[in-house]
This record gives C-alpha cells, structure tokens and sequence, in this order.
C-alpha cells in the first residue's frame, strides 16, 4: 500500500487573535503527533481568522501575522503541517503555509479570489499562479485553498498533472448557508472523479460575526465513495490512513492526462520533499481501516445547529456572558429565547415582558408559560405609564397626518429603551427578535423593535421561524414552545384588535414572494410568469426596495440563506427605485 495518515483539524479561530490561534493550532498539532500523523491540515486563514476584513489594511497586523507565523514554525516538529496563513512579501496573498521542522520550508499561494457574495478577497489579496506538491514519505500531496477547486480547471490540474499528486489537499473557511454541504459533496466528488485523484477537504468551524462556518471536513475517493468525514459544527480532529496505490495508473487514460500532454495547462508546479512517514518501534504500524463518517441531517437540524454555534460565538467572541430577549408571546420572541437558553444555558437567558392596555391575557399567558418552560426568569415592566408620561409631556410633538403611526412606534420605542437601558446597567447582550419577512417589508419599528446587538433569526422568513418551532418542539419531545403561540395569527398588537395581515400580505402568500425576490434574485416578469399576482409582486417589490435604510440600521445577524440582509445585500439607499415610494417611514 501507498499510504500517508492524514489528520485534518477543523478548529474554531477568533479573528485577529493571533497568540490565542496558534495556542488552539498547537494543541491539535500535538493531538495528530500522538496519533502518528504524517501530515496535519488546519483551514483556511486559520492564524488570523477569517474574514479578517479590514484588518489586512494594516501594516502593523500584516507584519504581526508574519511573525506568529515564525513562532508557530518553531514550535514544529518532525510532523509538516499546512496552515492557512496570510503571507506579505510586498504583495499580500491568501496562503497556505507548510511547516516543518522549526521553518516554513514552502508558501502556496491562493490562485482564485472569490469576489461575491460575503467574499470581498479581490479586495485585498494578489493571486497566486503556482501549483505545489509535497512529496511524504514516498506520496505526493498537492495544496489548495478554497475557491481553488470549486471549478474546473487552476492548480488542482495543475497539480495533478504536472507534479504528479495523487492527493490534494483543500484548506478551506467556507461559511455555511442552507444546503450548502451537499453542494460541496458534490463538487468535490466532480474534482476527485475529473482529474482521478483523492481530495482531502478542511473545513473551519465556528461563529464570526454574521457568518457560520460549518466544519464538516472529509475525504473523498474518485471512484465517488467517501473515505471518511468529520461532523459539522464542532471542533474535531479526522485522523486517516489514505491509500493511493492505483491512481497514478488510472489517470493515464483521463481527458485531463491527455490535455496536459498536449501542453494545453500552462503555469508551473512546484514539487518540495518534506519529511516522511513516521517511525513505529514494532516495525510496520497497523492500517487504520475504520473511519468516522458522519451523516447528513435534516435541514431544520442543521439551521437550528448554525443559529446556536452563531450566537453562542457572537456572545462569547464580544466578551459577553448573559443575553436578555424582550418576550412579547409571540412566536418570534418565543423562538429567540429558545435559541439563546439551548446555545447559552437557562441560567444565562433572561426574559422580560412589557405589557401595555393592547396587551392581550394569551400573550402573557404565552410569555409565562415559554420562561417556564426553558427555565429562565423573567421579570416585567409595563408600559401604560411611561406612555402616558409621553403623552402628557410630548403629546403635541405627536400629531399629524402619522399620529396613528407614531403612537405604535412609541410603543415599541418604550419597550426597546427599557432593554437598552437593562444592558446597560446589567452588561447583558440584547437579542433582536425580528425575522426576514419583516424586515424585508419595513414592518419594524428603528431603535424599537430592531433594537439590539444581535438578530438572531434575520435572516429566516416568518414560515421558517414556524417550521423551527414546531421542529425545536418534536426534537424536544415536549411543548418547549406552546403551542397556542405558534398557532396564534400573528399581532403586534400596538392597537386594539391589530393583525399582522392588516399591514401585510398573509405570510403564506408573501414569502414565496420574498424567497423569489430577494434569494432567488428573480425579476417581477419572471415571479408574474410563475403565476403571483402581478399587483401583489409590485407591491413586495416597492416595499423591500424603499426598506433598504432601515436594512442598513439593524443588528448583525445570522447567515442561513443564499441572500442574507448584510454582507449579500449591498443595495443603494439614495437612488431611483421604478417601483419605490419616496416617502420613508421610520
């Protein structure tokens, strides 16, 4: 047999937190030592964290990267390992860094810069022409970072073909979005088949900021099984014995055996021996021919999993220890509260619940039996009096053709102050509590409802915020969240007898709508031609163009679609709108 045992550590970095990263590095490093490990790989940036964003923008922090790589090279033993670092000689690339032995003996350099979406590196980063291949122990190992091997074609071929590498590795920071890992199985699957060569793919895991990065790291053969593969949303090291014997063989009659003959690849590739298999003092070390191999789950699983790993890292990351939620007995602020007990723990969630004279007995019964149920306190502090304090002092300031309107909007106003104040005098986190369909529409109220460091359901429509109740409530196995709230017609219940459908098309009817617009990016002759009510799509359509400042005002929050209000959003908020109204309400 040809084989290299392969460790694939999959590590939760915080950005910018040079020292504290090589630390977490160093102890997975160990661990794969231990365990025999010809070569270890860590993900993409790993050193400085991803995205560092702005940070590359400062000299200080690029010379401060370069010598953490230093010390963290000295720290290496006989074990190479590939680390994802960024590497500044004049020009700045995102790179992989091979150490071994005390040095960094080779930089490979990222070819392909994405530039959509959340990813901005065309920004900040040159690209890199050259393919690398390692040679250990006799096994040929070429690298690549991320964007490298999701299309056809770049150094992975390059590799492949020239330096004769029958395994490639893939360094990766690939945040998560719904769907997402079967996308990549499948592409993976593309590469390793295409160019007849096993694939090694390492994936980050962890929170930063609205992004999620999932893990889920594996390896895959060409003939199209997976090798082995390690579990999403956690830290976790994938130890594996990797055969290559055969491959180099079969690649001869690939078309990709036949272009590069021809000379059709240009670049070059560089091939670096480093190392070799380590020493056992019992003569020839035992095959490890089980491997874990984790499975994919449902999606409502693996969007609840993202939202806790998300929130529970923005917490920590930002120094904070407890988060407070305003319960209204709705099924948002119930989902909310959810979320934070199972990321944070019951004792660290708390709850408070301002009621006013629109206040209705099954929203408090609601919001009673929710804190019961996840075991978290909740204190409460009517409104009724602070409003009419407003009243009585500023009650000329309050009328006008929008006096209806800047009533409710005091309302929420009062409840957003009180959970402000709260933070303030308790350093408690504030959780937003608004989902995508409202804030698609406008139908949130600035530094009211929108109030918060953190919205954790942003970017789910109002009819996934309900799939996930009902799921959190199967999985449970009990009424985690009461059933009377998520069966209830939606209400703000800001005046007497207040419906969400007064202001709004009925959710089941507007978020296909919003999923067409927004996620899908289809045009209102496209969303007609698939039969939506022409006059209903113009009306969505004018309202989540002319919301846009309020977009720009909200908190953070989580990525769980294809489009999420944030980083894949970027719409003007001046300009002209054919179906915008010009008039901004707040």
């Amino acid at each position: 047999m040809k084989t290299i045992r392969l460790a694939l550590a999959q590590v939760n970095t915080t950005v910018g937190d040079l020292e504290g990263n090589a630390e977490l590095i160093l102890r997975f490093l160990r661990e794969a030592e231990e365990a025999g490990a010809d070569l270890v790989c860590f993900p993409e940036l790993v050193l400085c964290g991803y995205p560092p964003e702005d940070l590359l923008l400062k000299v200080d922090f690029l010379a401060e990267n370069m010598m953490a790589v230093e010390r963290l090279a000295a720290e290496v033993r006989d074990t190479p390992a590939i680390v994802g670092s960024l590497h500044f000689d004049g020009d700045l690339f995102n790179a992989a860094a091979v150490l071994h032995r005390g040095k960094v003996v080779a930089w490979y350099h990222k070819n392909f810069l994405p530039n959509y979406g959340v990813f901005d590196e065309a920004r900040y980063f040159a690209p890199g022409e050259e393919g690398l291949v390692l040679v250990i122990g006799g096994v040929r190992v070429g690298i690549t970072v991320c964007e490298d091997i999701w299309y056809p074609g770049g150094p992975l071929e390059k590799e492949v073909a020239y330096g004769g590498a029958d395994l490639v590795v893939n360094i990766s920071s690939s945040p998560f979005q719904r769907g997402k890992q079967s996308l990549r199985e499948r592409m993976l699957y593309a590469r390793a088949s295409d160019n007849w060569v096993i694939l090694a793919y390492v994936n980050a895991i962890g929170g930063q900021d609205e992004l999620v990065f999932d893990g889920g790291s594996m390896i895959v053969h060409p003939d199209g099984s997976r090798i082995a593969s390690a579990p999403r949303f956690l830290e976790y090291l994938l130890i594996c014995d990797v055969d290559t014997a055969g491959l180099a063989g079969k690649r001869l009659t690939t078309p990709l055996h036949r272009y590069a003959r021809r000379g059709a690849l240009r670049g070059t590739t560089r091939v670096l021996s480093v190392g070799g298999q380590r020493g056992w003092p019992d003569g020839e070390r035992p095959f490890l021919s089980e491997y874990d191999v984790a499975e994919q789950g449902e999606e409502e699983e693996e969007i609840l999993q993202a939202i806790i790993l998300g929130l529970r890292d923005y917490v920590r990351k930002n120094g904070f220890e407890d988060v407070v939620v305003g319960l209204s007995g709705g099924v948002d602020s119930s989902l909310v509260a959810t979320l934070a007990t199972m990321a944070l723990g019951e004792e660290r969630v708390h709850g408070v619940f301002m009621p006013s004279r629109y206040t209705s007995g099954l929203s408090r019964e609601g919001a009673v039996r929710l804190a019961r149920a996840l075991g978290i306190e909740m204190e409460e502090y009517p409104i009724d009096g602070i409003l009419e304090s407003y009243l009585r002092e500023a009650g000329p300031s309050l009328r006008g053709e929008g006096e209806s309107l800047a009533m409710e909007n005091l309302q929420a106003r009062i409840r957003g102050n009180i959970l402000m104040g709260i933070s303030n005098a308790r350093g408690w986190l504030v959780l937003a509590t608004g989902n995508k369909s409202e804030l698609s529409m406008g139908y949130c109220t600035l530094y009211g409802d929108m109030a918060g460091g953190f919205a954790v359901i942003k970017d789910l429509l109002k009819r996934d915020v309900y799939r996930l109740c009902r799921y959190i409530n199967d999985r449970e196995k009990r009424e985690v969240i009461p059933e009377p709230v998520i069966s209830r017609e939606p209400t703000a219940e800001l005046h007497e007898g207040q419906k969400d459908s007064d202001s709004l098309p009925p959710y089941e009817v507007l978020d296909p709508v919003l999923q067409d617009y927004i996620e899908e990016g289809l045009s209102v002759e496209e969303m007609a031609q698939k039969g939506y009510d022409r006059e209903l799509v113009n009306q969505v359509v004018r309202r989540v163009d002319a919301n846009e400042y309020k977009r720009r005002q909200a908190p953070v929050g989580i990525k769980i679609t294809p489009r999420a209000f944030g980083r894949d959003w970027r719409l003007p908020i001046s300009g002209h709108r054919p179906f915008s109204s010009r008039k901004l309400q707040v």
